[in-house]
């Protein structure tokens, strides 16, 4: 896979998760449980989308297409 089709897939799945963080599949109306280590539902699919957001950024600063050092 080259770094045009790595880019485009860090800008698919970004515009992908971004609705998906403010679905009810993320936000349900009233759901606190199942909880992880005393935390709700929504807080840790929430860190965890923040941090699959975050690795995509960083591959996405690798592979961006303007990159200095190509």
């Amino acid at each position: 896979m080259n770094k045009k089709q790595l880019w485009n897939l860090c800008r698919i799945a970004v515009i992908t998760l971004i609705p998906v963080a403010f679905s009810p599949l993320i936000i349900p109306k009233g759901v606190f449980l199942p909880e992880l280590m005393g935390m709700p539902y929504v807080l840790w699919v929430g860190i965890l989308l923040y941090i699959v957001l975050i690795l995509i950024t960083w591959v996405g600063t690798l592979v961006h297409p303007d990159r200095w050092d190509n």
